[in-house]
């Protein structure tokens, strides 16, 4: 018995003594394969402007991105111009270098869903970001707006307090654009739930600051104790703030908005107070989202239309008291940013 047990001791340690740890890193087939998969991929971004704060913030962080895996990024700049972003996404799909993935930010629930299909079915994996579209897209990423409404309202009743007039106006984008229709069809969710704050007004403002101004003072006009008002967005709650400030009601009207979280639209209005509450994007995770998926699509092998992901920015509504320093992202600096690179 104690030679066996002798025997065994020393084959164990023959056995420690003789192996050798493999070289994981000298073998490891993921960064070979990840190259290949990526290296001269093509991915384009459709926003419905280049020139807002959004856009380029999802700009500079998928270029980043893109470039540093190996791939080619470009955008198309519709100005606001449902023709020319048909248009830009029609030119890229024929084109002899066909973005692999084409990101769109849809002005509307359908006007491109014809032009996203004849993407997929050359071969392009399209992406939608910020609003949903009634088309089946290989990922959505962005805002659930019906919960975003529903944080808006709840900011909005927080804000008016027990003991206010209970009124709240809404100043909406307009009755066609997807982040609209679900951000009212949420707010309506929370007010029913709080039969004693009424709605006393909901025009829309076709996403335009003045406009918003405008019907902003009459709603006033006709409404002075409203307690809160919800603006659908902050490139026209500026309007909205501006009524409120013609009107000497600040202070007492408690503005509530949705923004991209850039500093000086979101994150000093709230510091100076003319903004109540803002239900903010996460930019930067946002952007790494829309690289993730971009990543995963481009490696799996799967055709493109066949995948149908949902990844909704995780958001709150932040107010002054909120605030920190990294609240915010600062588009000033991701230009300097660019332009010393």
């Amino acid at each position: 018995m104690k030679l066996i047990k002798t025997l065994m001791a020393a084959a164990t340690a023959l056995a420690v003594a003789t192996f050798v740890a493999p070289s994981f890193a000298a073998d490891d087939p993921g960064p070979a394969a990840y190259a290949q998969a990526l290296k001269g991929k093509r991915v384009m971004l459709v926003p419905l402007a280049m020139g807002f704060d959004l856009a380029q913030g999802w700009s500079h962080y998928l270029k980043t991105e893109v470039e540093a895996w190996g791939g080619v990024f470009e955008t198309r700049d519709p100005n606001w111009v449902v023709d020319a972003g048909a248009q830009a996404i029609t030119d890229a799909i024929s084109s002899d270098t066909r973005p692999d993935v084409l990101i769109i930010h849809a002005p509307d629930l359908n006007s491109y869903s014809k032009l996203m299909k004849k993407a997929q079915a050359a071969g392009t994996y399209v992406l939608l970001v910020d609003n949903p579209a009634n088309f089946p897209a290989d990922a959505f990423i962005g805002s659930d707006w019906d919960r975003l409404g529903q944080l808006e309202a709840e900011a909005a009743i927080k804000g008016c307090g027990e003991n206010s007039s209970k009124k709240i106006g809404l100043v909406q984008g307009d009755q066609a654009n997807s982040s609209s229709l679900y951000q009212y069809a949420g707010i309506m969710k929370v007010l029913d739930k709080h039969p004693d704050f009424k709605v006393v007004a909901k025009p829309d403002s076709n996403w335009d600051a003045t406009t918003s101004r405008n019907v902003t003072t009459t709603m006033l006009q006709q409404n002075p104790d409203i307690c809160s008002i919800i603006d659908f967005w902050d490139g026209d709650a500026t309007g909205a703030s501006a009524a409120i400030r013609d009107a000497k009601l600040e202070g007492k009207v408690f503005l509530v908005t949705t923004g991209g979280g850039e500093k000086t639209a979101d994150c000093d209005k709230l510091a100076d107070g003319t903004y109540g509450a803002v239900v903010m994007t996460d930019l930067a995770r946002q952007s790494g989202d829309m690289n993730a998926i971009i990543k995963f699509l481009l490696q799996s092998g799967q055709p493109a239309g066949t995948s149908h992901t949902y990844i909704y920015t995780l958001e709150k509504a932040t107010t002054k008291a909120d605030l920190k320093p990294d609240s915010c992202w600062d588009l000033k600096a991701l230009q300097a940013e660019a332009a010393a690179k």
